[in-house]
């Protein structure tokens, strides 16, 4: 009885403190007027991104951007603004206009960024896709870069080179294929040949030049015409050819000028689609289904250093050996000259490759397709490979594990799809005939052994497998991984761009530009907030510079 006594009077003692307890709360009014308001940079945070995008476009010179307004009429939105909100929408990882003009009119940092200014997203896509292309935004990306170079960011004296694709906003079942449209153009123009002369054999023709001669497209039409004028004159009874006669012209003669019409927008490249011309149809990493099912997409390169991107290139090709050479050339014209390293992975070691690296004086540490195969102790050993046989370079000619000298027999030239011709000296056994390795050496029904060697190509191999093994070499090899594949992984994974949205080449390379410098700067941005400003002094002293601006 006494115990629940204790217990009733504690709960009536706390429900007494409870209800005798006033509740505070902080003043809440949404129609309440200030009378010195704030401004809006009031709002944000000195070390936030916003501030370090608007800062470093301060800088920049745009009259690239300004030179593309005529003037007169309405005005228009300032170029700098628009660029500041299109960057920073990038750094966010916002791609739709239509989201950034909803944006402009409801977050702080764009109210600011764009000094309350509201363009619609027809202003932004526009600007974004005509005003910023023709390589005026390259030239705003190259002086982002010269400023990192400035701070002591990147030394541009290092290229580490990487490429992959991208996936198109084209549809993906709107694909031309070369090999499909030249099989059916030669089978058109074989049946439509053959529907004419069997017309003109009928009418009895007196031209029989013109009867004898092959047709072709451009004189198809006239051909045709002139064949049922005179049908018409003889009044020919068979329906049947007059029907097919009438149907090559109606019918086949389009569907040839469409053939060729598709040829002339190939032109080198073996497919494209409808709905994006400038997209090729390629093997894409992230196919789920893993079918080997071709996408319309781009290949992008790109050079890193410190995980800054350096520069960037569209290409149609889907391999990347093909690309490093125009992509070396715009690094050139985009700083005024080469740098002394590259670093690249076996996807870019050719002859040709290399050739135009000694030419530009740069150092390769770029791997070739067998390099890791020739370290193994399986290739070391094999005595019957062509690179382990002894070569008499003064007499010119192989030694095989048997003693016999191949000696050389000829040249060959071999020429590459950019049409780079390699000279191949071809060696010859005197005679193979009863050799008791002749099993295990080759397995040609010849009675002698023959050899092809590209001594050009091999010397480049040399001096790549010296500088790959070297202790610069292993340090650039231990680098290349978590410089430009790192970059992309960034890119795709964590800030979602793994397909364009615009169409064409000229617009798709200012897009993946704009993503380009939405990753330096944000790599920038974070550095100039402190987090890293205890590893290097620089970095403090840049941010209190920055803060000033």
């Amino acid at each position: 009885m006494v115990k629940d006594c204790y217990i009733c009077s504690a709960k009536k003692d706390k429900q007494s403190f409870t209800m005798g307890a006033k509740i505070v709360y902080k003043s809440y009014n949404q129609n309440d007027s200030l009378l010195f308001p704030p401004t809006l940079g009031d709002l944000i945070p000195d070390s936030h991104p916003v501030r370090t995008v608007s800062a470093v476009i301060d800088r920049l010179d745009i009259t690239g951007i300004e030179s593309t307004y005529k003037g007169g009429g309405t005005s228009s939105f300032h170029p700098r603004m628009l660029l500041k909100v299109i960057v920073y929408s990038y750094m966010c990882n916002i791609y739709s206009g239509r989201r950034m003009e909803r944006l402009l009119r409801e977050n702080v940092n764009y109210m600011w960024l764009s000094g309350m200014s509201r363009p619609d997203f027809r202003t932004i896509n526009r600007f974004r896709s005509e005003r910023l292309s023709d390589g005026r935004f390259d030239e705003v990306f190259r002086q982002v870069v010269e400023l990192l170079n400035g701070e002591g960011l990147v030394s541009l004296k290092v290229q580490y080179i990487d490429g992959t694709k991208i996936e198109s906003v084209a549809n993906r079942y709107t694909f031309v294929w070369k090999g499909s449209v030249e099989k059916n153009k030669s089978k058109l123009e074989a049946k439509v040949n053959a529907v004419l002369r069997r017309a003109e054999e009928v009418l009895a023709m007196e031209d029989a030049e013109c009867a004898d001669e092959e047709p072709r497209v451009e004189g198809l039409p006239e051909r045709t015409a002139r064949i049922l004028k005179r049908m018409d004159e003889q009044g020919l009874s068979d329906r049947k050819l007059r029907r097919s006669v009438e149907k090559v012209k109606d019918e086949s003669i389009p569907k040839l000028e469409e053939y060729d019409s598709h040829l002339e927008t190939l032109g080198e490249r073996n497919s494209y689609s409808k709905t994006d011309r400038d997209a090729t149809f390629m093997r894409m990493k992230e196919d789920a289904m893993r079918n080997g099912q071709t996408k319309p997409g781009y290949n992008v390169q790109i050079s890193t250093e410190n995980q800054f991107i350096t520069n960037y290139g569209i290409y149609w090709r889907p391999t990347d050996w093909g690309t490093l050479i125009p992509f070396l050339d715009s690094f050139k014209e985009k700083y005024g000259k080469q740098s002394e390293e590259v670093v690249a992975d076996s996807g870019y070691g050719n002859e040709q490759n290399y050739a135009y690296m000694e030419g530009e004086g740069m150092e390769a540490y770029v791997k070739y397709p067998m390099f890791h195969a020739e370290m193994k102790r399986k290739y070391v050993k094999n005595a019957f490979l062509p690179q382990n046989m002894y070569y008499n370079a003064e007499r010119d000619f192989y030694v095989c594990p048997m003693g016999q000298h191949l000696e050389r027999c000829g040249t060959r030239t071999s020429v590459s799809d950019l049409g780079y011709r390699s000279v191949l000296s071809v060696y010859r056994a005197l005679n193979c005939t009863g050799c008791p390795l002749r099993g295990n050496c080759y397995k040609s029904k010849s009675d002698r052994r023959t050899i092809e060697v590209n001594h050009r190509a091999n010397f480049f191999k040399r001096q790549a497998r010296e500088l790959l093994t070297s202790e610069r070499g292993l340090t650039h090899r231990s680098a290349r991984p978590v410089e430009p594949e790192a970059v992309f992984g960034d890119i795709k994974s964590n800030h979602g761009f793994k397909r364009f949205r615009l169409k064409s080449n000229r617009k798709v390379k200012v897009e993946f530009g704009l993503v380009a410098l939405a990753h330096n700067l944000r790599k920038y941005s974070a550095l100039l907030s402190g987090r890293t400003a205890a590893q290097s002094p620089a970095f403090a002293t840049a941010l209190v510079a920055w803060a000033a601006i």
